[in-house]
């Protein structure tokens, strides 16, 4: 009966035990979710960099977690011993454990360094210089930056990693960007009208951006420029300098430009040249004496 009673006192506590546990992860994941969910609807009050903002969301998140675990883990005093013990008197688990943490401490100190130093934020475009992807930022956790490619896929880079890599950030500076227009037209052609037709087309474009300067605008430089940069075989090649707001707009300029200015050149007699084969046929059939 004894023992009855010991063991019927030994189950309550562990059970009391198992629901403290299991209460403090359950208030550890709904309070870190709260958190993530209140901070992700930033304040226009709130005066910070918002690549920074979402950084810190990520990194008081992961806090809650942290403390959460060791809490649930404190609770139980069994475990409690354990870790004390096992940390306490085991060198070699100790260094295993930092080898093994050593990578994901260098994600989250390069994190720290991208938010704070921002060589590129959260909707940057960015490309890796050798590499064969250009993306948006995403998002950048405690652990990695996530980049979205054009054709929506996410592509998973570790921070200490794309920290070391050469980066083309169309954004951190000016998001303005210089299109470079380029077409070639046949010897044959008019290469005034052919420039003509490329400035205006250029001109009227709702993307396009006036860039020039107030003493440019007053010694009547030309908002489009167009010029000769070469001959092909069979082409005059002409580039045409245009200004847009962001290297998105670039993008759709030049293929509206590809448009217009072909048609404009079809109703105009611009030849558009293609190369031109010629075939010589050999009679191999040898004349009557």
């Amino acid at each position: 009966m004894f023992d009855k009673i010991i063991n019927k006192d030994v189950l309550i506590e562990i059970g009391i035990r198992v629901g403290v546990v299991v209460v403090i992860l359950i208030v550890t994941v709904i309070l870190a979710k709260l958190v993530k969910k209140a901070m992700s609807k930033k304040d226009h009050f709130v005066k910070i960099d918002t690549t920074q903002y979402k950084f810190l969301s990520h990194m008081i998140t992961g806090l809650i977690y942290f403390f959460g675990l060791l809490l649930a883990i404190y609770s139980v005093p069994a475990l409690r011993g354990l870790a004390t013990s096992i940390f306490a008197g085991s060198g070699v688990l100790a260094i295993i454990i930092g080898f093994a943490s050593q990578q994901a401490l260098s994600n989250v100190v390069s994190g720290i360094f991208i938010a704070m130093f921002k060589p590129f934020r959260i909707g940057d475009r960015i490309r890796l210089v050798g590499k064969d992807f250009i993306g948006i930022v995403e998002d950048i956790t405690l652990r990695h930056t996530v980049i979205r490619t054009f054709d929506y896929k996410r592509i998973i880079i570790p921070n200490s990693v794309i920290s070391a890599e050469v980066l083309e950030n169309a954004h951190i500076v000016d998001k303005r960007t210089q299109k470079f227009f380029e077409i070639a037209i046949s010897y044959d052609s008019d290469i005034d009208k052919a420039m003509q037709i490329i400035k205006e087309e250029a001109l009227k474009h709702p993307r396009f951006l006036d860039n020039r300067t107030e003493e440019e605008i007053a010694d009547n430089e030309e908002p489009v420029k167009v010029r000769v940069i070469g001959f092909g075989d069979s082409s005059v090649n002409l580039r045409a300098y245009v200004w847009t707001n962001s290297p998105t707009d670039a993008f759709i300029l030049g293929c509206d430009l590809n448009k217009s200015v072909k048609e404009r050149f079809d109703n105009e007699g611009i030849e558009i040249p293609f190369p031109y084969r010629t075939l010589v046929f050999k009679n191999s059939e040898t004349e009557p004496q």
